[in-house]
C-alpha cells in the first residue's frame, strides 16, 4: 500500500507542475494583454479623431465612436478586445487600411533576419571571447572585453549606426545603404517566405542575395556588437566561477590538458545558465531593434510600430506590442525549459 501511494506521486507531481506552468502562462499573457490594452486607454489619442479628422461633425465622432465600442465600459471594452485578441484579430491599421495581424506578418520576417543574424555574431564572438578573458584573467584580452562591455552599454545604439553609415556606407562604400535591397532588385525577386536570404538563394538570384546581405550586415553587426557586449561579460563571470570550482582543480590534478579543462569541462557546465542568458539576448534583439530598424529604415516590426505611433495608429502599436511581447514569453519559457533539460540537478529524482 505505501509503494502503491510512491508510485502514485510522481504522475500528481507531475500533474501539479504541469498545471502551475501553465497557469503561469495564461496569468502572464492575460497580464500583457491587460497592460497593453489600458495603456492604450490613458494615452491622449482619440482613435475616433484619427479616422474622421478634424473637421467631422459631433454626429459623425459619435457613431464612428459607437461602431468602434468605445462608448461602452471600459471593463467591457477590455473583455471584447480581449476576444478578438484571441481569435487573432488586432483590428484594422490606420495607416495602411490592411488587418494589423496581416501588416504584422509581412513586416516580422524582416527583424527575424536581422535578430538572428545579430545573435549569431554576438553569441558565436562573444562566448570564445569571454572564456579567453576568464583564462587569461587580467590580460590584454580580458581588458579589451570589458573596454567592449563598457563601450556596448554606455554609447546610443542610434549614434552608432549612423556613425556607421556615415563610414562603411557613405565613404568606404564597404556596405549597403539604408533598406533591405536595392529598388533595382525590389520587383524582380518575389518573397514567399518573407526571408530575402532565404528567398534570394531559393530562387537562384544570387546578385539579388549579395545586394541584401550587404544590406544587411551593417545593422546586424551593430546589434551583435550590443549583444556580444553583454554575452562576453556574462561568458567571463561564469568561466571565472567555474574555473575556481574543485573539480578544474581535480582534472588539473590529474593530468588532463588545459585545452580540455576549460573547452569540455568548465565552458560544458558554464553552458547551463549561458543558454539563457543567449535565449533572453535574442528576444531582447527582437523587441528592442526599434532605434536600429529607425536608422537604417529596415522594413520590421520595430520600424512598423514607431511609424504607428507616430501617425496615431493605436490598433497597429497595441498588435505589435502584444506579438512582441509574446514572443519574449515564449523564449524566457523556452530558456527555463533549457535550463531544466541542461542542468542535472534539476531534474525529476
Amino acid at each position: 500500500m505505501p509503494s502503491g501511494r510512491r508510485r502514485g506521486v510522481g504522475p500528481r507531481r507531475w500533474l501539479k507542475a504541469a498545471g502551475n506552468f501553465l497557469l503561469a502562462i495564461v496569468l502572464t499573457y492575460l497580464g500583457l494583454l491587460a497592460v497593453t490594452f489600458f495603456i492604450g486607454r490613458v494615452i491622449p489619442i482619440d482613435p475616433v479623431l484619427v479616422i474622421v479628422g478634424d473637421h467631422a461633425s459631433e454626429q459623425v465622432m459619435a457613431r464612428v465612436r459607437e461602431e468602434m465600442g468605445l462608448n461602452k465600459p471600459l471593463w467591457q471594452q477590455f473583455y471584447i478586445y480581449l476576444g478578438k485578441v484571441l481569435h487573432g484579430d488586432f483590428g484594422v491599421s490606420v495607416l495602411t487600411s490592411n488587418p494589423v495581424l496581416q501588416d504584422i506578418k509581412r513586416a516580422f520576417p524582416a527583424t527575424i533576419e536581422l535578430a538572428t543574424l545579430g545573435i549569431i555574431i554576438g553569441a558565436g564572438i562573444g562566448v570564445p571571447l569571454g572564456v579567453w578573458a576568464a583564462v587569461r584573467r587580467g590580460g590584454l584580452v580580458d581588458q579589451v572585453v570589458r573596454v567592449m562591455g563598457l563601450i556596448g552599454y554606455s554609447v546610443p545604439i542610434f549614434w552608432l549606426g549612423l556613425m556607421g553609415l556615415v563610414l562603411f556606407y557613405a565613404r568606404l562604400g564597404w556596405v549597403g545603404g539604408p533598406g533591405r535591397i536595392d529598388v533595382s532588385y525590389e520587383y524582380t525577386l518575389t518573397l514567399v517566405s518573407g526571408f530575402m536570404l532565404l528567398d534570394a538563394a531559393r530562387a537562384g538570384q544570387w546578385d539579388a542575395f549579395g545586394n541584401a546581405l550587404s544590406h544587411l550586415i551593417l545593422p546586424a553587426a551593430l546589434l551583435g556588437y550590443f549583444s556580444l557586449a553583454y554575452i562576453s561579460r556574462m561568458t567571463r563571470s561564469f568561466m571565472l566561477n567555474e574555473l575556481a570550482q574543485e573539480y578544474v582543480v581535480a582534472a588539473r590534478a590529474k593530468g588532463l590538458s588545459e585545452a580540455r579543462i576549460i573547452w569540455r569541462h568548465a565552458l560544458r557546465n558554464a553552458a547551463v545558465p549561458l543558454v539563457t542568458v543567449v535565449t533572453l539576448s535574442y528576444a531582447g534583439l527582437l523587441e528592442g531593434s526599434v532605434l536600429t530598424e529607425t536608422v537604417f529604415a529596415w522594413p520590421g516590426l520595430g520600424l512598423y510600430i514607431t511609424n504607428s505611433l507616430q501617425n496615431a495608429d493605436m490598433n497597429a502599436v497595441l498588435g505589435g506590442t502584444i506579438v512582441v511581447g509574446s514572443i519574449f514569453i515564449g523564449l524566457n519559457l523556452l530558456s527555463d525549459l533549457l535550463y531544466q533539460l541542461l542542468d542535472p540537478r534539476t531534474k525529476k529524482r
